[in-house]
């Protein structure tokens, strides 16, 4: 099968750059002719910001670009990862002139928020959910923190809602969890054409034994991320594991200073992945305290193919991924408390550890593992493109 598939980088390489390249190889390694298109936010430095706010409403250039790899590689799909502020939605109507089928996934809720995270002033926010215009983004300069920014992202959502480009132009949207679906769907997107397909892990690591006896934090030391609340239930909530910190990010700074008040707290930076993975594996539980919704979190499923419980907040889509005393606890949204509540239980119910990493290891094996993944990937191309596909047994026989 020949699938093109096309991602905008960011300036900062994050967890949606590692889902393209794992399934680009997932394609590859299963016989697929897989193109790439792919264009970086590091060229934004040299360019004036009207011309970025130009290309994020319609990138002429870009599509032009695009079009003649198509025309030249003629996939049946065009996997679209991430458009935004380049490639643009005028890539859509690229890969429909070549009569291609067009999929796009979803990995954060740009489509209904201009900021992608449903998230400000250190709370859950929805003030731009389902309007035709987001404007409650540019009164607030959600788009870091920059109103012409947000004017810019503000105004390509709309224009292509008026277009119809959302509706028309993509045959086949992938959400990552439940939730999300449920979002797009609430957000104005078809029901009939938003299917869940969760990320995966490529090369999945042996369960660990969790014999180290510390809670562990994997990831960017931002606010959204609830690293002051993580902070705040080991010095002021009395959480009874010790605590490894692992990542960087602009509240290192906040995290130096909790390491030299509190010897519990150890900071270790960035680790390379296979140390990450012993640290996950030996360690008691993956803390998770997320403030805002989360797409998929790579940390939660790495936790489960590790066997290790994860404790999470019971919000947006962590609070179906995780089940509370099954394969992971929750702790109510923004509670310190409840949080260092929820450690002491780990240490109180001990005896119900084994079970639980038993259950955090068979959810990553219904779920998250490349075969998986794999068969969901071709329902989904199956389903958005059935006249050019071959029959979806004779592909999985092919591969």
């Amino acid at each position: 099968m020949r699938i093109l598939v096309a991602h905008n980088y960011y300036q900062q390489p994050g967890g949606e750059d590692q889902v393209v390249a794992a399934e680009i190889q997932l394609l590859r390694s299963r016989g697929h002719d897989v193109q790439t298109y792919f264009l970086h936010n590091d060229v934004i430095h040299d360019m004036h910001p009207l011309t970025v706010a130009g290309k994020t409403l319609w990138n002429r250039e870009s599509a032009a670009q695009l079009g003649d790899v198509l025309e030249q590689h003629q996939p049946s799909i065009v996997h679209f990862h991430n458009t935004f502020p380049l490639i643009s939605p005028a890539a859509y109507y690229a890969a429909k002139r070549v009569g291609a089928a067009v999929v796009q996934t979803l990995h954060n809720y740009r489509l209904l928020c201009p900021n992608g995270q449903f998230y400000r002033d250190g709370k859950i926010c929805e003030d731009c959910h389902g309007k035709a215009l987001p404007w409650p983004a540019v009164a607030h300069g959600c788009y870091r923190g920059s109103r012409a920014g947000s004017v810019a992202v503000a105004a390509m959502l709309a224009a292509h809602r008026v277009m119809g480009t959302w509706r028309r132009a993509v045959d086949i949207y992938i959400a990552l969890t439940e939730f999300g679906r449920d979002k797009f769907i609430a957000g104005g997107l078809p029901a009939d054409r938003v299917v869940i397909k969760p990320n995966f892990l490529p090369s999945p690591p042996r369960p660990g034994r969790g014999e180290g006896g510390y809670a562990i934090f994997i990831g960017r030391l931002s606010e959204e991320k609830g690293v002051d609340l993580l902070l705040c239930a080991w010095r002021e909530s009395g959480a009874a594991l010790s605590l490894k910190v692992v990542g960087d990010g602009p509240l290192a700074a906040d995290v130096k200073t909790a390491v030299a008040e509190n010897p519990r707290i150890q900071w270790l930076g960035r680790r390379p992945f296979p140390e990450v993975c012993d640290l996950i594996g030996s360690a008691a539980c993956v803390v998770t305290p997320s403030l805002c919704y989360e797409g998929l979190p790579r940390t939660i499923v790495e936790a489960f193919a590790l066997g290790t419980p994860v404790i999470a907040p019971r919000l947006g889509g962590m609070a179906h991924l995780v089940e509370h005393e099954r394969n992971g606890l929750h702790f109510e949204p923004g509670d310190s408390d409840d949080l260092a509540a929820q450690v002491r239980w780990l240490i109180d119910h001990e005896q119900q550890l084994p079970g639980m990493r038993k259950a955090a290891r068979r959810e990553f094996e219904a779920h998250y593992t490349a075969d998986r993944n794999y068969e969901m990937l071709m329902e989904i191309y199956h389903r958005a493109a059935p006249r050019s596909m071959p029959r979806l047994n004779e592909t999985r026989g092919a591969a």
